[in-house]
């Protein structure tokens, strides 16, 4: 392969003493995305990828691949309030969810359809909370690329407007109070009163009653001592108490604040957990009679179920309802308390070796009644229940072959099966799924999922590894389209469960973050390491991927040993780890990675930061770095100044390539431009692997039937 020209690079001899450190940033020029010099390379760069791509010969035969294993339908369970049934539909051709509502009957009307409201597909639905009685809901809408999300109150029978929009209250918490005529939210202060360029949240509490001004709201919690604050909102059933969750940032511990609604605009609260003074994550909701069920770390790693007046402070007196099973991590647990059931239930939802189990508890007592019966061995997500009581549960579930199907236990029955208002539909390749395990270089094991072609293994095969390895996120074998067009091109597919992550509790993820975050690294190069030394693939046939943070660890990987991979693709990657903190949300992520401004902090950071360790005259593996445009995440500046700095330094052919993306965010974008991306990440992967589509046989089944 011919060595690339790649657009020109200005240097700057850009160097800060730091704590006694050296830090260089030639290319902290590329941060100013309004200089013209920086619009005129990162377009160059455009030109550079798409020349490239040109001349990928399966880009086509990937792109086919990724529609036909793509699943449509309903993807998450639905929200159920009173006698409708509220959820989320995307079809074959639809480039965002539209919300519908069902009724006791099964009919099916749209209430929101952002196509309607934006036809270019850039405006989806990004989140929506029925009223306790299923009247009214509230809606917020999102732009992928601007930072305002308003809050829209329709009426649930006519889709009409009945109040707002409510501006600024982008990832907002919302609890309605008893009646459906108002509710608190969570909004931040308006641009006007910070000073210019100011990042952090500074977000409040406030209480909205339908038909005021916004500019009425009152606020309830939230103060400038806590600009980075994430705020989590609990009523009640009766509407007597609220109680607030508050996170810096998705740190690993939060305080939890009560209150009596005798003025819902004026509670007064109690600090009822002082995250801080205990170290844990406490999750609270209200039982019936006021007192709190907490789901909480406290004590137990992989998480327990504990009761406690709700004017009790300290944890000593928590009753331990469900205990923790050092085993498998509790994910979730949802009450069942409806009329029809001879007492109140606890289902309670674990992760045993990443694979779910569900289990029935008495309420009064945590005592285990049954297990609950699932569709095979893969992933529950998402319990809900019936709002303001109920006998039923919604979860859904998928694995290696199946895309998420939405599924209902009736606790009555006691029978599990598919909710027939909420189908899926998709197709996938015969897929053999199964976790092995694997040493780190200290000895730890840690386990790996593989998903192989159904079919007698024949040597070395392409091999695309995964990761994440932050925030105390768990790998699970999901259903994933890209792993399914992987897999059915005849590649391997494997997820790396990697210190950093939630697969075995809190202490896994203590294990891999702070100034143990270059374990997490060294994790994923020995998953590498092993997939190679088992046979399973080869260094010329290996290619790694990962997305945000997981775009750190793989870049991080990459440079500590670039011999071990032939490509590496990054989404929207954490990059330079000594300025994250300046870009987007990164003010926020601090208890995760550690901040610069702090002298032994910084020293973790650069023991691993991908821009900082980049270095001249290495034979670097193909790179694909993509972003959006606009990223109000991570921050675009990361991919640019990483690709400058590979471009510079590698003294390989294999190409340094970055694909921006217009008009989308860090995450969320219309369904054909994520398509596009993932037959992108194929093609690109399988260039430099050797895997091509186009030369096998891909045999598809239908995974579940398509929606009427």
């Amino acid at each position: 392969m011919a060595r690339l020209f790649y657009p020109a690079a200005w240097r700057s001899d850009v160097t800060e003493e730091l704590f006694g450190f050296r830090v260089s940033d030639p290319y902290r020029w590329l941060e100013d995305g309004d200089d013209s010099r920086v619009r005129d390379w990162l377009a160059a760069q455009d030109r550079l990828f798409r020349a490239c791509r040109g001349q990928w010969p399966d880009k086509e035969t990937w792109a086919s691949l990724v529609d036909r294993v793509a699943s449509f339908g309903v993807s998450e369970p639905p929200i159920v309030r009173g006698p409708l049934m509220f959820l989320a539909e995307q079809l074959r051709g639809d480039e965002q969810r539209r919300l519908l509502v069902v009724d006791a009957e099964g009919g099916r009307r749209v209430l929101v359809d952002p196509m309607t409201l934006d036809p270019s597909g850039h405006t989806g639905l990004y989140a929506w909370w029925p009223s306790r009685e299923g009247e009214r809901v509230a809606v917020q809408m999102e732009v992928a690329e601007q930072p305002g999300s308003d809050i829209t109150v329709l009426d649930a029978r006519t889709g009409e407007v009945v109040d707002g929009p409510l501006p600024r209250a982008r990832n907002t918490s919302l609890a309605w109070l008893p009646g459906g005529d108002a509710f608190y939210y969570v909004s931040r202060v308006p641009d006007e009163d910070l000073a210019p360029g100011d990042m952090r949240l500074h977000r409040r509490v406030r209480l909205h009653r339908i038909g005021s001004p916004w500019r009425d709201d009152v606020v309830v919690f939230g103060g400038e001592d806590a600009p980075d604050h994430y705020y989590g909102l609990t009523v009640s059933a009766d509407g007597r108490h609220l109680a607030i969750t508050a996170m810096a940032g998705p740190a690993t511990r939060n305080d939890v604040y009560v209150a009596e609604l005798v003025n819902p605009e004026a509670p007064r609260f109690v600090k009822a957990v002082d995250g801080n003074a205990i170290g844990a994550r406490v999750l609270p909701r209200f039982l019936p009679g006021g007192d709190l069920l907490l789901v909480t770390d406290y004590l137990a790693p992989c998480g327990r179920v504990c009761v406690a007046d709700r004017h009790e402070t300290d944890p000593a007196a928590w009753r331990t309802l469900v205990a923790e099973d050092p085993e498998a991590p509790l994910d979730e647990c949802v009450v069942l308390d409806g009329p029809a059931l001879a007492r109140p239930l606890l289902l309670v939802a674990r992760a045993r070796h990443g694979i779910s189990t569900l289990t029935l508890h008495d309420l009064a007592d945590g005592r285990p009644l049954a297990d609950v019966p699932l569709p095979g061995a893969g992933v529950v997500s998402s319990l809900r229940t019936s709002v303001p009581y109920g006998h039923r549960a919604w979860f859904g579930y998928c694995d290696a072959t199946t895309p998420p199907i939405i599924y209902r236990y009736d606790a009555v029955r006691g029978v599990t099966e598919a909710e027939a208002g909420a189908a899926t539909a998709g197709r996938a390749p015969e897929i053999r799924s199964r976790a092995v395990r694997y040493r780190a270089g200290d000895g730890t094991e840690i386990t790996l999922f593989l998903f192989t072609p159904d079919e007698e293994h024949q040597g070395p095969r392409p091999t695309l590894l995964y990761g994440y390895g932050s925030f105390g996120m768990p790998m699970r074998p999901w259903f994933s389209p890209l792993a399914a067009a992987w897999v059915g091109a005849g590649g391997v597919y494997a997820v790396a469960c990697v210190r950093g992550g939630g697969e075995e509790g809190q202490r896994w993820h203590d294990a891999g973050r702070g100034p143990r975050k270059h374990r997490a690294v060294g994790d994923f190069n020995d998953a590498a390491a092993h997939l190679i030394d088992t046979g399973l693939t080869t260094r010329d046939q290996l290619a790694i991927h990962g997305q945000s943070a997981g775009g750190l660890l793989v870049t991080a990987a990459a440079v500590l040993r670039p011999d071990l991979y032939a490509a590496v693709i990054a989404e929207g990657p954490l990059c330079d780890m000594v300025r994250y903190e300046r870009f987007g949300l990164g003010c926020t992520w601090t208890d995760e990675f550690g901040s610069a401004s702090q002298p032994g902090q910084l020293e973790w950071l650069l023991a691993y930061s991908p821009y900082h360790h980049v270095t001249p005259g290495v034979r670097y593996p193909a790179f694909l770095l993509t972003g959006a445009v606009t990223d109000l995440q991570t921050g675009e500046a990361h991919v640019s100044k990483m690709c400058a700095a590979l471009q510079h330094a590698t003294s390989g052919d294999r190409p340094i390539l970055m694909r921006r993306e217009p008009d989308t965010g860090h995450a969320a974008s219309p369904a054909s431009k994520e398509r596009a991306l993932i037959a992108d990440i194929l093609a690109f992967a399988g260039e430099h692997t050797g895997l091509s589509p186009a030369r096998t046989a891909v045999r598809l089944r239908e995974a579940a039937p398509e929606p009427l």
